[in-house]
């Protein structure tokens, strides 16, 4: 059987084409992520991206390594196909969500390679296509119609519109979207900024405006007023920052707080975003894979999920356009959808990774 030898971590920067913004204050202008890479005794290499967010999970790069030189030790010498003991480690760590979900990720792709196989492979489609959404931050008018135009012309047909900050200013950037591009269907993502006494009001004026959905309106610790926003079903709830682990999933399916649940395999890896997703299908409830702002290397292996059972609403595969430059080439999205042969064509590019690593 073939044992973990090494991991390595390999940080890299790719700069943006422009700001992402979000919530009360953040602001993303370049991804300085790292790869992680795990190699077996009988040579079979998986990577993975991982995305520290230091204003949602409070990982930073150097968080990061320190997580890795903690459990780097405790990985070395284990049997790929000791699934128990590799997830024992893991979840000995709490938090560090990006940490562990980027070594989940790279340790189910060499333990494919070991097999003989690549992710995609052992990673079944239940469908042949998925529709696409883009992450659209908060920026000015002329921004913020250029970078929809752009993903437009790209074949993006769902944008994924950051709000909150003000709800006269979040109206009028939706009806010019609405004006730009009719035949594009629009929600919202307010991270957590809505103050509870103000959030039936601001839901009201956003279902007018013919919103999908809104993700995440209220402060995370809000359990009981989200659970009420929920039953008074003004506009159906995505759950993303209430729901990082199967934990917290398992208390919000008991208080039925959500609608939408928005995985990230950036932060749950693929063991848990899979056991999440068949929970979330077995309460009835629909699913959307989400980006945490990576690559195109990162957004294809988030895809390659967004193929599973149970994944029924547009997910975010489409940030890597926001990106200068890239070491996967991402397939072409086609009105709107993403095809699974399309995909799998794809393949990491050592010589391109080489251009951005630090």
């Amino acid at each position: 059987m073939a044992v973990i030898t090494r991991i390595t971590l390999r940080p890299f920067r790719l700069p943006l084409k422009g700001a992402l913004r979000w919530g009360k204050s953040s602001e993303l202008a370049a991804l300085e992520h790292l790869l992680v890479e795990v190699e077996l005794s009988d040579g079979a290499i998986g990577r993975a991206e991982i995305p520290p967010r230091p204003t949602i999970y409070g990982e930073t790069v150097g968080s990061v390594q320190a997580a890795l030189e903690y459990l780097t030790p405790r990985l070395l010498g284990l049997d790929i196909e000791d699934t128990l003991r590799i997830r024992a480690v893991l979840e000995g760590l709490p938090c560090n969500h990006t940490a562990k979900g980027g070594l989940d990720t790279a340790i189910w792709e060499a333990w494919a390679r070991s097999q003989g196989q690549e992710l995609w492979e052992v990673l079944e489609p239940h469908h042949r296509r998925v529709r696409v959404s883009y992450i659209l931050g908060i920026a000015d008018p002329e921004e913020m119609l250029a970078d929809a135009q752009a993903v437009y012309q790209a074949g993006v047909r769902v944008l994924k519109v950051k709000v909150g900050r003000d709800l006269a200013g979040d109206l009028e950037r939706l009806a010019l979207l609405r004006e730009q591009f009719p035949d594009v269907e629009l929600y919202a993502d307010a991270n957590e900024t809505l103050p509870p006494e103000e959030a039936e009001t601001y839901l009201r004026e956003w279902a007018k405006a013919g919103l999908l959905y809104v993700e995440e309106p209220l402060p995370v610790e809000e359990v009981l007023a989200r659970k009420r926003l929920r039953a008074a079903e003004i506009l159906p709830i995505i759950a993303d920052d209430s729901c990082f682990t199967l934990r917290d999933l398992r208390r919000e399916l008991l208080l039925d707080t959500f609608d939408v649940l928005n995985l990230k395999p950036a932060r749950s890896g693929i063991t848990w975003t899979l056991e999440m997703l068949a929970l979330a299908r077995s309460e009835g409830k629909r699913a959307m894979l989400g980006s945490q702002a990576q690559s195109s290397f990162g957004a294809w292996q988030t895809a390659l999920l967004a193929f599973q059972e149970g994944v029924d609403e547009p997910s975010e595969l489409s940030f890597h356009l926001k990106a200068e430059g890239g070491f996967l080439e991402f397939p072409p999205f086609r009105e709107g959808w993403l095809y699974w042969e399309d995909l799998v064509r794809c393949r990491f590019d050592e010589a391109a990774f080489a251009k951005y690593a630090l």
